[in-house]
């Protein structure tokens, strides 16, 4: 160390540099050091550092993409849903439509057996009528026949007499209810 250290008064140089060959060996291995970090190490740690550049912006184009298609999934499900929603508002519109339709055709056919049944009743009791007119009529004309055997006494047994003469009591009979009543509207 003390060699290291030159007196100041001996030297013209000044003190904080080393001695020359240890300044020229020192530069020559610095340079050999550069030499070597330039030509063999600097290219296989650019190309390190361009691989992971590379890498990394291969990465970002995965996960943009992944991002992209993963937006476009979520607007596909929107659009989807949405689609859905409309046409279970559409089905629900359409089941309550036809609902309607058919509470209005189950009263229009109810309405329709309703009168069907009325009139098949009216048919029935017009029916009834006739049938116990008629059968009143031969009752009314058997005994009208056997009051005017009776009251003749004589036969009167001719169908066709037997006819006019059943005809004109039921119109007598008919007639005289009708002039009561006129008697009983004009007092």
């Amino acid at each position: 160390m003390i060699a290291l250290v030159p007196l100041a008064s001996e030297e013209t140089e000044p003190a904080f540099l080393p001695p020359m060959p240890e300044l020229v060996i020192g530069l020559l291995a610095f340079l050999i050091v550069l030499f070597f970090l330039g030509k063999k190490l600097l290219p296989n740690l650019n190309k390190v550092l361009d691989e992971r550049r590379v890498a990394i912006e291969g990465g970002l184009e995965k996960a943009k993409a992944a991002q992209d298609e993963a937006q476009q999934v979520l607007d596909d499900y929107r659009a989807q849903l949405a689609e859905a929603r409309n046409e279970a508002a559409q089905l629900r519109q359409d089941a309550q439509e036809q609902g309607a339709a058919m509470v209005a055709e189950m009263r229009v056919e109810g309405q329709r057996q309703r009168e069907e049944i009325i009139a098949a009743g009216h048919a029935q009791v017009e029916a009834d009528r006739q049938a116990a007119a008629a059968s009143l009529r031969q009752d009314v004309g058997k005994l009208a026949i056997d009051l005017a055997d009776r009251i003749v006494g004589e036969s009167v047994k001719d169908s066709a007499r037997q006819e006019r003469t059943i005809d004109r009591f039921l119109d007598a009979l008919e007639a005289k209810p009708a002039d009561t009543t006129k008697a009983e509207v004009t007092r």
